[in-house]
């Protein structure tokens, strides 16, 4: 039986090779909800050289991939770039090399799409870079949180940056605005943490001894009246980290709707901030294909440089 006019075949280049199915398929067809992609592979409609395969395959060079014709509902697709957004992506990346690129992810701004989230900022990417046949994570930022995002342009970079990472070779810095005064003593806070979820689904992270081992380092940049500036660098990389140790050394960040209490979000209405004061300031990292130490830093938002200001006039 002919194949329809619509169905695409893609041969796999070097740059593709190692790629796990779904994400091959998510970086060509723009628009495709992970969930229909996940369900065309279950259903056999796509092909790896003729054959059934399961999103987790990983492709070899010279493979070809048989990719069907999509029909989206408006409910179901991925909301297209809108232009703002294209432009914030575009204005938004601080360093990119051959194989990586590191962005400034703006607050507000899902690394991925999916619960709710029409589209995240690495579907929204795709769209925007059109050149690159591949593009992916290296590590996540809550969707509150800002700062430094690195990505990786090839399937080899992405192997070298998350053993970079697995081996602790990565650093990243964090600035966070806290409650109270943090006491300069305070050097490491180390506490199990353990992922669950509320009656309603939504993942939450707290302390408990038979948790997974993670560890934080704090140190004091500024101290003021009621608050204070620290610099957090996760030594471990568990979901909400920083947010969860400061809170539980009697610190929540302020603007954190999950894990500040009463005293933290009135102090951020004092302060006139209006989201989560957690910064990615700074990442280092060897850049995959030469080894060479990379580090980047990115700048405090505005939003959050004014309520340093009004922190140090004592409002």
């Amino acid at each position: 039986m002919a194949e329809g006019r619509d169905v695409q075949w893609v041969e796999v280049t070097e740059g593709q090779v190692g790629q796990r199915v779904d994400n091959f398929l998510l970086t060509r067809m723009k628009g495709a909800p992970r969930a229909l992609v996940y369900r065309i592979v279950r259903k056999g409609e796509v092909r790896v050289n003729k054959k059934r395969v399961k999103a987790d395959t990983r492709l070899a060079l010279g493979d070809l991939v048989r990719i069907p014709p999509l029909r989206l509902s408006p409910r179901e697709a991925v909301r297209e770039v809108s232009d703002n957004l294209r432009n914030l992506l575009a204005g938004s990346v601080l360093l990119e090399g051959r194989d990586w690129m590191v962005l400034n992810k703006p607050s507000g701004l899902a690394v991925h799409g999916g619960s709710g989230v029409k589209i995240g900022l690495i579907e929204a990417l795709r769209q925007v870079r059109e050149d690159l046949d591949f593009l992916e994570l290296v590590h996540r930022l809550d969707r509150d949180t800002s700062g430094c995002l690195l990505l990786a342009k090839s399937r080899p970079a992405l192997l070298a940056l998350n053993a970079s990472l697995k081996e602790r070779q990565m650093d990243k810095q964090y600035l966070a605005l806290v409650a109270g005064r943090w006491p300069a003593r305070r050097d490491f806070v180390s506490a199990r943490l353990d992922r669950y979820e509320l009656a309603n689904g939504e993942r939450r992270v707290r302390v408990e001894a038979d948790g997974k081992v993670a560890r934080t380092r704090f140190a004091v940049r500024e101290a003021f009246e009621k608050v204070t500036l620290i610099e957090a660098e996760p030594v471990t990389g568990r979901t909400h980290q920083i947010r969860v140790h400061a809170a539980h050394a009697g610190h929540p960040l302020l603007g954190d709707d999950k894990y500040g209490g009463r005293e933290s979000q009135r102090l951020a209405a004092t302060l006139g901030l209006s989201r989560l004061f957690l910064h990615a300031s700074a990442l280092s990292f060897p850049e995959p294909s030469s080894g060479r130490p990379v580090r980047i830093k990115a700048p405090l938002p505005d939003e959050l440089d004014a309520v340093l200001d009004r922190a140090r006039k004592g409002l």
